[in-house]
């Protein structure tokens, strides 16, 4: 089992905004080749800092999702206005040691 992780925290005023477009997001991806799920959190004491966690079934499945027309596609709900603290966005590629 493989992870892709992505952190950013929101500049502005908008956080519940993103929470919103997160909930009503065109799930693209849950088609996608090797998907398993998606959960997207918040940090309790930093409310605009939102963490976006998809499980795979192997790291190659995610490369070819991360790189794809689709996942471009999917980020179309997007907020219009929406600001990112600068540096704060992450990527990292996971490999699950216990299930």
């Amino acid at each position: 089992m493989f992870l892709g992780f992505s952190r950013f925290t929101v500049a502005n005023d908008m956080a519940d905004e993103v929470a919103e477009a997160f909930r009503q997001r065109p799930r693209l991806v849950d088609d996608a080749p090797g998907f398993v799920r998606m959960e997207v959190v918040r940090d309790g004491e930093q409310p605009g800092e939102f963490w976006l966690l998809t499980w795979w079934t192997d790291a190659e499945s995610f490369e070819t999702w991360f790189k794809s027309p689709a996942h471009r596609a999917s980020h179309v709900g997007i907020p219009k206005g929406l600001r990112v603290v600068p540096g704060s966005t992450e990527v990292r590629r996971l490999n699950l040691v216990t299930d």
